[in-house]
């Protein structure tokens, strides 16, 4: 007899709790117990309150601030799920962190994101599932199975159903990072393709300036797509300088809204009509009107139950992507 949902058990770290709960109730399953707190002396507290004896065991963590925290808790839920006999230990990790330090940019500077995937190794997870990685190499740095989960996905009916296909409408790479996926989008919705060059002023990594444009924009609905947004500043005078290139409206699409500083104030008062994101972050509270959060809850809940039944992920993405049933 093959595995049933009652052999699938769901716990979330502080960073995750509402999506975690999203994805279980999408399964029909509860999410389970656990406590994930501190002690008075700040060190992190966790104790899973549900047995877990042989079950196929889901921790869920993503990393919306506390990151120091947040991996603490993640590393201590895995090693109290391994010490209390799970069957298997998947770690779900929405929004990948330190993924922006995946390589030596600078002498005497660690590679932190390889770290992360060490520990996590070492703290006695078997299986991760991530989404959008700013660098796919990052897979690289993990000896166990890894679904890389992509964004079109959640994406692209939102695109079809607002009209942003053909050639009324151009996809916009904010920057030289994003001209891969600025192509993808392109050609999976059938527009045209801009990309606007940046760069970063010496002193100051996250502050960009705009340094030139290439692509046709007057006239035409512009998309600018990324994988994740910081401060706000690249997407932001991206957008000013769409409008300056004649395009008649800006929307951005980024799949993790971290939403530090003062991005808030610059998505709202910025030319973006509308920004597409995700909730692998748990969106603020104080989210601006032209923010438009599309749930990763249904994609990770079939890919939950893929795993869990030892059933093919790679081919669930490919048949969502093309329209099939799942």
């Amino acid at each position: 007899m093959g595995p049933t949902l009652d052999d699938m058990t769901i716990f979330s770290g502080n960073g995750s709790i509402k999506l975690a709960g999203d994805v279980a109730r999408s399964l029909g399953i509860p999410l389970s117990d656990a406590t994930v707190g501190k002690w008075t002396n700040d060190e992190v507290r966790v104790q899973l309150r549900e047995n877990v004896r042989g079950k196929d065991v889901f921790l869920f963590q993503s990393f919306p601030g506390g990151v120091s925290d947040r991996l603490m808790e993640l590393w201590l839920m895995i090693d109290a799920a391994k010490r209390a006999s799970a069957g298997r230990i998947t770690v779900v990790i929405p929004w990948y962190p330190y993924s922006k330090q995946e390589r030596k940019f600078r002498g005497r500077e660690p590679i932190s994101a390889r770290l992360v995937a060490d520990l996590t190794i070492a703290a006695g997870a078997e299986r991760i599932v991530t989404m959008d990685l700013h660098e796919g190499a990052i897979q690289g740095f993990f000896d166990i199975p890894m679904d890389h989960l992509p964004h079109l996905p959640v994406f692209l009916d939102v695109f079809r159903n607002e009209g942003l296909t053909g050639e009324n409408a151009v996809i916009v790479a904010p920057d030289a990072g994003a001209v891969e996926r600025a192509t993808e989008v392109a050609q999976r919705l059938g527009c045209g393709i801009a990309v606007i060059f940046k760069r970063h002023p010496e002193g100051d990594v996250e502050r960009a300036e705009v340094v030139e444009t290439v692509g046709e924009l007057k006239g035409k609905r512009a998309l600018l797509v990324d994988d994740f947004m910081l401060g706000g500043s690249t997407i932001c005078n991206a957008a000013e300088e769409a409008k300056k290139a004649g395009a008649t409206e800006v929307r951005a699409c980024v799949t993790h809204a971290i939403m530090a500083g003062e991005a808030i104030e610059r998505i709202a008062n910025s030319h973006i009509s509308t920004l597409y994101t995700t909730d692998t972050l748990p969106p603020r509270a104080d989210m601006p009107p032209n923010v438009k959060v599309v749930s990763v809850a249904p994609l990770l809940g079939e890919v939950l139950r893929c795993i869990h039944e030892d059933r093919s992920v790679s081919k669930l993405l490919g048949q969502i992507e093309s329209g099939d049933e799942a």
